[in-house]
């Protein structure tokens, strides 16, 4: 093993995606009713599997959007079924609330499916580009559909799905990182120092934000998650896609990761989103402390989510860098960064 993975275990001979073939697919789909005509994609995702497929029919779905559904196959694993149900429902009182969410579909009774040991589901296909996040009625537009997302997250809680705080993102992270070796030694120390300094900044910060309202969140809002049809088309506007990281947390989770460039481009960012926001809900100011804490939590919960899917052979093909030194470097610099990031003035609006 070379220098430069040698922090990376080996993979598994096989993984269970492997035996996830074209047919087994298609075999899927006719399970519950439905019939491809042959023509499937698979789209982008490191989580899961997912494919959109041709129909043959619509098979009397009034729900199915032309001719076309996406088909996810989950990580084998990961969640449990009551977890995956959990989501599912969240969505549809998401939709329940003319929320445009793309939810899985109701066949033979469920949205969550099983065939040849993988567990699955069928969504409508919705087009659409990424959010132009530089447009100011962009960004309050999305705003508005976050508030109304959070209102309908806050009705109620998740009882099977975990939260977003500093054990699930951080501590354990950092557990699965140090137990499985997947450090260099010469990084090491360097790395687990760098981090117990930001965690400490974290902890006090999310200490004293212990009064903000914890709810259930889309998790992953990013603008890779939001699709954006024009004006002017059928159904224009954002369309929340993928709720596979729904998760308890603050509401300022869905927000910080579509903030982008220097500090004055956030600040205007910030703005606009919170300007959308409060035209349906109240954003509680108080939770823009949490943003640099947040980002210090994904920042070690990327590298975690790395070393537990090793095994699987597409992520070391798309990710050769980790393992090795420099990209720990770089961990331990952006460590450092947030540590100060964290104990500075945190942005306003």
């Amino acid at each position: 093993m070379t220098e430069h993975n040698k922090a990376a275990p080996a993979h598994h001979a096989v993984h269970a995606y492997e035996a996830l073939t074209p047919v087994v697919v298609l075999d899927a789909l006719t399970s519950v009713g439905l019939a491809g005509d042959g023509r499937l994609m698979a789209l982008s995702s490191y989580e899961n599997r997912v494919y959109q497929v041709h129909l043959e029919s619509l098979v009397g779905s009034a729900d199915l959007a032309g001719d076309i559904v996406v088909v996810k196959f989950y990580r084998p694993d990961r969640w449990s079924d009551a977890q995956i149900l959990e989501e599912h429902e969240f969505a549809t009182e998401l939709m329940a609330a003319e929320i445009p969410v793309v939810g899985a579909l109701v066949l033979n009774g469920t949205t969550l499916h099983h065939f040849d040991g993988f567990s699955f589901s069928v969504s409508p296909s919705r087009g659409g580009r990424r959010p132009e996040l530089d447009n100011f009625e962009v960004l309050e537009w999305i705003g508005r559909f976050l508030a109304r997302i959070h209102t309908v997250g806050a009705a109620r809680s998740f009882t099977q799905r975990p939260a977003l705080n500093l054990q699930t993102f951080g501590t354990a992270s950092r557990d699965v990182l140090l137990a499985g070796g997947y450090l260099p030694l010469d990084m090491e120390s360097r790395w687990r120092k760098a981090f117990e300094e930001a965690i400490q900044v974290a902890q006090g910060v999310f200490d004293g934000a212990s009064h903000v309202q914890q709810l259930r969140l889309h998790g992953d809002c990013h603008p890779g998650n939001i699709l954006w049809t024009p004006e002017g088309l059928p159904l224009a506007g954002p369309h929340f896609v993928d709720l596979d990281d729904a998760r308890t947390g603050p509401a300022v989770q869905d927000l910080w990761m579509l903030l982008s460039g220097d500090r004055m481009q956030q600040t205007r960012q910030l703005g606009a989103l919170v300007d959308g926001y409060d035209e349906f809900g109240e954003f509680d100011r108080r939770e823009l402390a949490l943003i640099e804490p947040l980002r210090t939590l994904r920042l070690v919960h990327y590298s975690a989510w790395l070393a537990q899917r090793w095994h699987d052979p597409i992520f070391p093909i798309n990710f050769p860098w980790f393992g090795s030194s420099d990209y720990w470097q770089g961990q331990v610099d952006m460590l450092v960064e947030q540590t100060e990031a964290m104990q500075a003035a945190p942005l306003v609006c």
